[in-house]
């Protein structure tokens, strides 16, 4: 571990020369990736050499108590070693998490899309709740939530509806999201004061570049049509609308979210380039998937990952067993202490796998 570090911390100072060079400052391309690599490993470089600190100052401690002979000093060695041994301890541990691999798209803004699946108007219903939930967990974490398309319903509640999250480190926890969430009340419709069981799926796709998806104009058919709201009435009588259909893969992606055509485009861009981005990812780790598979799960929508029960007031993440008794705060954004468990437990199946390596 050691090497490795020291190896990063070489890197690092060698980063830090090229982006003092004249030639790499003028060179946009290059003073992008170099500055992107060494903030990325910044965090590493820091805890190595307060670690390394530590071990010098553990030694330094540890060579005074062979010489010292005053009891009253040796006393307080000791108490010093004691402590830097535990500091040393926890920075190991530390670097270990930091030295995991880390998902590439990590840093990504991300896109989601929320579906009532089984349930009819109660899984909408539920639909429109993760909505809003994730709206104010962006919200807390100084995240942009911005609307890409929606499928309304009469009662309130979303058929399906597409929104970007845009924010440093998005899709690190988001993407945490992908799978059924299930949820068990007693719906407004009800008269007998049944609880009914719905399911809404929500799948997380971290935005791709242009420079990872290429897209050619020749390969995507642009539609345009008039907007419409619930119930499919018409909202707009311009026909600003768009729909794509990308011919290769057949992945076809439509918006109406804004009053101008070129924006609904754009973001339709958006969104189809990370389906294509997704799919080619699922290609590609088709053969090693089983690598996947830790402790929080495959990701795969058709999952039930987490259940909202309102009689019980709890919130059940299915992946690692955690419950926590305040549905009301999960539903307003603070889901941030189920991600970290989830986060925490993947780190240790990580760490347990390269243990075995």
């Amino acid at each position: 571990m050691l090497e490795r570090l020291q190896a990063v911390e070489d890197r690092y100072e060698q980063l830090n020369e090229w982006l003092s060079d004249p030639d790499v400052v003028s060179d946009t391309a290059k003073l992008r990736d170099y500055s992107k690599e060494q903030a990325e490993i910044s965090d590493i470089v820091q805890k190595y050499r307060e670690y390394k600190e530590t071990t010098t100052q553990l030694d330094d401690a540890k060579a005074m108590l062979q010489e010292n002979q005053d009891d009253d000093m040796e006393d307080m060695v000791k108490m010093e070693i004691e402590e830097l041994a535990e500091k040393k301890q926890e920075l190991e541990e530390t670097l270990r998490i930091l030295l995991l691999p880390k998902d590439p798209n990590d840093d990504k803004n991300v896109i989601v899309e929320i579906r009532g699946a089984a349930g009819g108007d109660e899984a909408s219903l539920f639909a429109a709740d993760l909505f809003r939930m994730y709206s104010r967990f962006a919200e807390k974490n100084n995240w942009k939530a911005e609307v890409i398309e929606s499928t309304p319903t009469e009662l309130g509640g979303f058929n399906k509806i597409i929104f970007m999250i845009n924010g440093e480190g998005a899709y690190s926890k988001m993407k945490y999201e992908n799978g059924a969430h299930r949820v068990q009340r007693v719906p407004s419709t009800e008269s007998g004061g049944r609880i009914h069981t719905s399911t809404s799926t929500v799948a997380v796709l971290p935005e791709a570049e242009e420079v990872e998806v290429e897209l050619h104009d020749k390969d995507i058919r642009v539609d345009t049509f008039a907007s419409s709201g619930p119930g499919g009435q018409s909202v707009n009588t311009t026909m600003s609308a768009v729909r794509l259909t990308h011919e290769p893969t057949g992945i076809v992606v439509s918006c109406q979210d804004e009053k101008s055509q070129i924006k609904n485009k754009d973001k339709a861009m958006k969104v189809l380039r990370a389906r294509i981005y997704d799919m080619y990812q699922k290609e590609a780790e088709a053969e090693y998937d089983e690598n996947r598979k830790s402790a929080v799960g495959t990701g795969d929508r058709s999952e039930r990952i987490r259940t909202y029960n309102f009689p019980q007031s709890r919130v059940t993440d299915h992946r690692i067993g955690l419950t926590v008794q305040k549905l009301d705060q999960v539903l307003q954004g603070e889901i941030e202490q189920i991600i970290e468990a989830l986060i925490v437990e993947e780190q240790a199946e990580m760490m347990e796998e390269a243990g075995e390596a």
